[in-house]
């Protein structure tokens, strides 16, 4: 495919995830620079109105509500971004999103000016509220949006952009750069600038034409943004794909999120959506950051070459996502994941090991450092993006937002979950506490090679047909066995 032909595509998948998945991952990181720097604002802020200083318990205390509002904000955002896609459509609610990080950012570029570091709490959960919508609808409307050929390499488009996100939080952390004493107000207000860059080009990208075709049977809208998205090719098989799922869907609307727990036809998925959902957080990668710091310090890299480091992390998993979405149509989602999650197990087994033996010789911090990256770049091959991928797939067009919902909300409770629970595990496990994380690795490695089917190349009616059938094959076997076992009525 040309280049020129597709122009249009790549226009949208840019737009759609500096405004989604990147304003994510950068949000994600820009408040870990400045957090001495805050937590001394705090103090300053509290002695200033009260007359007395906090000790350092009641400072970390406000430190982590703050850290906290965020996750707290993209949970809510999950929450309201089905209803939004259905309403306002996918695009249109990306766009809405911004309006959210947009009051955020004024609210934490003017705390210091105002003395409030109560703004800064209310501007993280703003900003979360964006990201929680964009994490949900972003890889939505890229899928919505692509051929077939094309989905998981259009749809997996996302998860480069959120690692992108995360270095460039913490290349603006930097001390040279703004993470300093009197720039870190405008460090946390730089969310705005990718919410503008959105506002600017994402009006020009279309709607998604699966949604203008099944959810406002707008045919005629729905091939103009075919055009738009794939220039001049022949879009008729396309076309005649969603004309074949529109009348498998007609009479039908988009499900609540009842709706969707009710219905016995979609139960594997909703196990499958469930089992991914909360493994992307409880496989552990955001709770090895917790020792990275630590283990640096002891492989000998000195304090003010760290946060380089650290950013090789975040390079680590950029390199991988795009790896992944070069071969996710070739490859397949199935491999990717197992393999994934499969590495992390077997990374995970040696990390422990290291931290284990760290006293006992001179060179363990160094595998300790070792399994970091390793284990970053594993799941940077396949859980980072296509976890994201997977409920865009196996959910047909009026089940797809609410799933969406459970995938995200899943991913902010856990993700809150763990950043308060593994402080709590170190110190219980000491050198065990990544046992959980390995051990659930190696579960979820093991439930995708059993009971995922392979998405690649199939049309979504496709893949929800085949869901289908495995339900009902369920069914039948179940209703079977509870026949086998009832007793024969007594012969009078």
């Amino acid at each position: 495919m040309e280049l020129m032909q597709i122009k249009g595509l790549l226009l949208t998948i840019f737009a759609a995830c500096i405004g989604g998945t990147f304003q994510f991952g950068l949000n994600l990181t820009i408040i870990n620079g400045p957090t001495i720097l805050i937590q001394i604002f705090i103090n300053e802020t509290w002695t200033e109105r009260y007359g007395r200083h906090l000790d350092n318990s009641n400072i970390m205390l406000i430190w982590t509500i703050i850290v906290t509002a965020f996750s707290i904000g993209g949970l809510v955002g999950a929450l309201i971004a089905g209803p939004m896609a259905i309403t306002y459509g996918r695009r249109n609610s990306l766009l809405l999103s911004n309006v959210f990080v947009l009051i955020g950012a004024l609210l934490m570029g003017l705390s210091k000016m105002a003395k409030s570091f109560e703004m800064i709490l209310v501007g993280r959960f703003f900003s979360g509220i964006s990201s929680g919508v964009g994490m949900n609808i972003n890889p939505m409307y890229l899928g919505e949006s692509a051929s077939k050929e094309k989905r998981g390499t259009v749809a997996l488009s996302f998860a480069p952009f959120t690692a992108a996100g995360l270095i460039t939080g913490q290349v603006l952390g930097l001390g040279e750069v703004l993470g300093r004493e009197e720039m870190w107000p405008v460090l946390l207000a730089t969310c705005a600038f990718p919410a503008l860059i959105q506002l600017v080009t994402l009006p020009w990208c279309p709607e998604s034409p699966r949604y203008l075709l099944i959810d406002r049977e707008d045919k005629n809208l729905c091939m103009k943004a075919l055009k738009r998205l794939h220039g001049n090719a022949n879009l008729t098989a396309e076309m005649d794909e969603m004309l074949k799922e529109q009348t498998a869907l007609e009479g039908k609307r988009a499900k609540t999120l009842w709706e969707l727990f009710r219905d016995h036809t979609v139960r594997r998925q909703l196990i499958t959506i469930f089992v991914l959902g909360s493994a992307m957080q409880l496989c552990g990668n955001d709770a090895i950051y917790y020792y990275a710091v630590y283990l640096f310090r002891a492989a000998g890299i000195s304090n003010d070459k760290i946060p380089y480091v650290t950013i090789g992390t975040g390079c680590c998993e950029l390199v991988t996502t795009l790896t992944s979405n070069l071969f996710v149509d070739r490859i397949g989602r199935r491999l990717l994941l197992m393999g994934g999650y499969g590495l992390m197990t077997v990374w995970g087994i040696l990390f422990t090991i290291s931290l284990t033996l760290q006293d006992k010789f001179s060179w363990m911090p160094y595998l300790s450092v070792i399994c970091i990256f390793a284990s970053i770049l594993s799941f940077g091959l396949g859980p980072a993006g296509v976890s994201g991928v997977i409920p865009m797939e196996i959910f047909d067009q009026t089940a797809r937002p609410a799933a969406y919902m459970i995938n995200g909300c899943l991913l902010w409770i856990n993700f809150i979950i763990v950043s308060l629970s593994f402080p709590f595990l170190v110190e219980a496990l000491s050198s065990f506490c990544y046992v959980p994380f390995l051990s659930l690795s190696f579960l979820v490695s093991l439930f995708i090679g059993f009971f995922l089917p392979e998405t690649k190349g199939k049309t979504f009616l496709e893949i929800s047909n085949e869901f289908h059938k495995q339900t009902l094959h369920g069914l039948k076997q179940s209703n079977e066995d509870k026949s086998m076992k009832r007793p024969e009525p007594a012969v009078t």
